[in-house]
């Protein structure tokens, strides 16, 4: 995770075999930049025995890094939650909780993927319930891969109508669950992705300065988050 004392963080790259010029994006980036990877890194994954061309691509380049020296840690995203021990050790990751702090050069800061905050999206929040219990992981795992592509694929375009159809503020971190995060540890920073909404946000907590920083997805641009002694600061790269 480190590299000539720098640490990089990105999320929602949503990787898949019909967009390889983001695959290209996300690999050279791999090149130059050690990841701490905050989730949707693939557009979905349905399981470690399911590894396409872009993921095989991926661990490969990982492995290679990883026997250099490099560290790359992977916390689950809402898409790519069934990404198991078989994968990582594949790739050279290192798996890490759904929230996690760190101290990231005698700052601490609390990781996560985000959509756990998103909880005026009611609909959402049952649904990652539902997809985070380990009988339904381990039910939809006994599916034949060719069972679970479409099963995917039937609840990608269900999401991306609910997405359609719900008011855009529900799409967004729910400021209370922010707060309520930062209280339950003890970082003044919080870096996340998931809502595909990049930015930096200064907020006051009991009058105590605290800073939500966004990571945003990789559409037509990537985004990364460069951290070192001196700063933590979001970067956009094309």
């Amino acid at each position: 995770m480190l590299q000539n004392g720098k640490t990089f963080f990105i999320s929602d790259t949503h990787l898949d075999d019909k967009r390889p010029e983001v695959t290209s994006l996300f690999l050279n980036t791999l090149e130059t930049r050690v990841q701490g990877v905050l989730g949707d890194i693939f557009e979905y994954w349905i399981g470690d025995d399911a590894i396409g061309e872009t993921a095989s691509e991926v661990a490969r380049i990982c492995t290679r890094l990883s026997d250099q020296g490099m560290r790359i840690y992977f916390q689950h995203g809402n898409r790519d939650f069934l990404l198991g021990e078989t994968y990582a050790k594949h790739a050279n990751w290192e798996l890490l909780p759904d929230s996690l702090e760190i101290d990231l050069y005698g700052r601490q800061v609390l990781l996560m993927h985000g959509d756990s905050m998103c909880t005026d999206d009611i609909a959402y929040q049952a649904f990652r319930s539902q997809v985070r219990n380990p009988v339904w992981q381990k039910t939809f795992l006994s599916h034949t891969i060719a069972e679970r592509i479409n099963m995917a694929q039937q609840a990608r375009s269900e999401s991306m109508q609910h997405t359609a159809n719900a008011d855009n503020s529900i799409m967004d971190v729910n400021n209370n669950a922010v707060i309520n995060a930062f209280r339950e540890h003890q970082s003044k920073t919080l870096i996340h992705g998931h809502t595909h909404r990049p930015a930096v946000h200064d907020l006051a907590i009991s009058g105590k300065p605290y800073k939500r920083m966004v990571l945003g997805d990789w559409h037509q641009s990537g985004w990364l988050i460069e951290a070192d002694k001196n700063s933590i600061e979001l970067i956009k790269i094309s």
